[in-house]
């Protein structure tokens, strides 16, 4: 069996696994598959309703993806997506409202303190990695919840006591009267056109130029690193920042794109931390993560329809979707027996 056929054939096992496991589970549960399946595909194709709110719903998982990747490409491990995304969020609301401004510099202003804002609460933990050898991990865990409840408090006095911000002004708005009638007025907005230029910025910077093969370097091994003459602590620093303007920059498309403004939230909103399963199933990879987010975001879209349309409760509807990502994430292991088996079968001629 050719290279290229496993690789064909390895993510198209993994998906109908998991519908088989997930359609026994709902089978055991007392529901018909069938029209789980079903619902699950109105609820991402069934109308131009639908389409739109898919689209929308990948946008920011795309942006979360490549932070956690691009972390894990230079030898990090960014837990704090959630918080930057939410500090990005913050910022770009801010912008978007707060100033008044010609489109053309408006929207650019507030993506850009999006990307700021994310890119410096990052710059904490990159700093204390870089320089005291405190591990990323706890301290972006700790980050994200210095970002909920100072975003709460920050929406709160700017707000002047409310739950949330004002809307945006117009002018900041990624929010577009061509997408909204094509597709029977979603929220899906150009951000997606934003998230497609990212994936291919990070694929640039890591493969094509001489500060990403750095930044690939040191996390592969610093001492070597060091002793080629590159500066690790300022290449860890950068990697961390460079994660956090991703993540920054999916804030932006909850702010700028689908809500218009922030609210004070009571819990996470859970995007950054599936940003680190759409980069695993995108084995970190840029292009990987695109169609990782065009996963994760499809069954999180279609599921929303699957208590509606077929009665089925939300935990079973959790339990499915997890398991065809779970077998989408174990490919590996569905590689090395299609590879056990094509051995096998050349021994037997």
């Amino acid at each position: 069996m050719s290279k290229r056929t496993t690789n064909i054939l390895v993510p198209v096992i993994s998906i109908l696994l998991g519908l088989i496991v997930g359609a026994i589970v709902m089978l055991v549960s007392g529901f018909s598959p069938v029209d789980g399946y079903i619902a699950l595909w109105n609820g991402v194709f069934g109308n131009s309703y639908n389409i739109g709110e898919t689209v929308r719903q990948i946008t920011p998982y795309v942006f979360a993806g490549l932070a956690v990747a691009f972390a894990f490409r230079t030898g990090l491990f960014n837990i704090g997506v959630e918080g930057q995304l939410i500090v990005g969020w913050l910022a770009a609301a801010y912008v978007g409202y707060a100033f008044d401004l010609p489109k053309i510099i408006h929207l650019p202003l507030a993506l850009l303190a999006a990307a700021v804002a994310g890119g410096l609460w990052a710059l904490i933990p990159g700093l204390l990695k870089a320089k005291l050898q405190v591990h990323e991990v706890i301290v972006t865990i700790m980050m994200n919840y210095i970002a909920l409840y100072v975003a709460n408090a920050t929406i709160s006095a700017l707000s002047g006591g409310a739950e949330k911000t004002e809307k945006i002004h117009d002018s900041a708005s990624l929010r577009s009267p061509f997408f909204e009638t094509i597709t029977d007025y979603s929220r899906m907005h150009w951000g997606f056109v934003i998230a497609i230029i990212a994936v291919i910025v990070m694929w640039f910077l890591l493969e094509k130029t001489t500060r990403g093969f750095e930044l690939k370097a040191v996390g592969f091994n610093q001492n070597a690193s060091d002793y080629a003459g590159m500066n690790v602590s300022k290449n860890i620093v950068l990697a961390m920042v460079i994660s956090g303007v991703f993540a920054g920059l999916g804030g932006a498309m909850e702010a700028l794109g689908t809500f218009g403004n922030i609210s004070k939230m009571t819990a996470f909103t859970g995007i950054g931390f599936d940003g680190i399963a759409v980069a695993l199933l995108g084995a970190n990879q840029p292009f990987g993560v695109l169609f990782g987010a065009i996963l994760f975001g499809s069954l999180k879209n279609g599921g929303l329809n699957m208590p509606n349309e077929a009665g089925i409760p939300v935990e079973i509807v959790s339990i499915v979707i997890a398991l065809i990502i779970f077998f989408v994430a174990s490919g590996y292991i569905i590689r090395v027996v299609l590879e056990r088996l094509s051995k096998k079968k050349k021994e037997e001629k």
